[in-house]
């Protein structure tokens, strides 16, 4: 779990990253939240797929590494070998203290930005630097704080959405068993997709409305982005032959 350390200039000057060793956190993740700005940059590569928070219930919007649970097909001798890094890794190890309470004040970057004292990217003695010698912040660590910014904006914005395809009735649950080159199967369980018969039969003041809101893309995204089932497949039969 992670240990939560709230980042100064004067407690942290010397404090390193190894952006390298930041990749790890996703080297075991099948899934990984992902928000609605990097929707398209995604798509070209993850099937996007709806899920459920295991804690609250709540729908989610993710990329799908893997078939199984710990399994990261796009984790190859040591590295991500995705073209795209999803936020969510990209910002490791970096996190937001209270978020509850900090979410409202995200774009002005009024908030608590703290760093994982537990993750192997943390080190005092090589890696970008969070600080210069007179305590000012490095490019590398505001461009963290940007990723950070960027996805607690994408958690308004992904709710939103979410909450139109609840009220539209858009949502179903993904029918689909792969089988790979060895014959071996699966079925996927627990996943959501958008409904396209739902949706075309949508009236026009709804696709409008939708439309104003800036999530009909987001939509037409999430439903394409389910092309890249195929890539996955590609990828496990790979992993299996070798």
């Amino acid at each position: 779990m992670a240990q939560l350390v709230a980042i100064d200039n004067k407690n942290h000057l010397n404090l390193k990253v190894d952006a390298a060793k930041a990749e790890l956190h996703g080297a075991n993740l099948h899934l990984v939240p992902a928000v609605m700005s990097e929707f398209t940059n995604m798509a070209v590569q993850y099937p996007l797929v709806i899920t459920k928070n295991g804690d609250t219930g709540q729908f989610v919007v993710a990329a799908m590494l893997g078939f199984e649970a710990g399994e990261n097909l796009f984790w190859r001798e040591g590295q991500w070998q995705g073209l795209y890094l999803p936020l969510q890794i990209r910002r490791q190890p970096f996190f937001v203290g209270n978020p509850e309470q900090n979410k409202d004040q995200a774009g002005s970057g009024d908030y608590v930005v703290c760093f994982d004292s537990e993750s192997p990217a943390i080190s005092t003695n090589e890696g970008e630097s969070l600080f210069d010698d007179n305590g000012g912040e490095t490019e590398y660590f505001q461009q963290a704080k940007y990723c950070l910014t960027q996805l607690l904006q994408g958690e308004l914005a992904n709710k939103q959405l979410l909450e139109q395809l609840e009220k539209l009735q858009l949502l179903q649950v993904m029918k689909m068993e792969v089988t790979f080159a060895n014959q071996q199967s699966t079925t996927l369980n627990g996943l959501y997709t958008i409904d396209t018969e739902k949706l075309a039969a949508l009236s026009a003041e709804n696709i409008s409305s939708l439309h104003k809101a800036g999530l009909l893309q987001a939509i037409y995204t999430l439903i394409t982005s389910l092309g890249q089932i195929h890539h996955l497949i590609d990828l496990k039969n790979k992993q299996l032959a070798s």
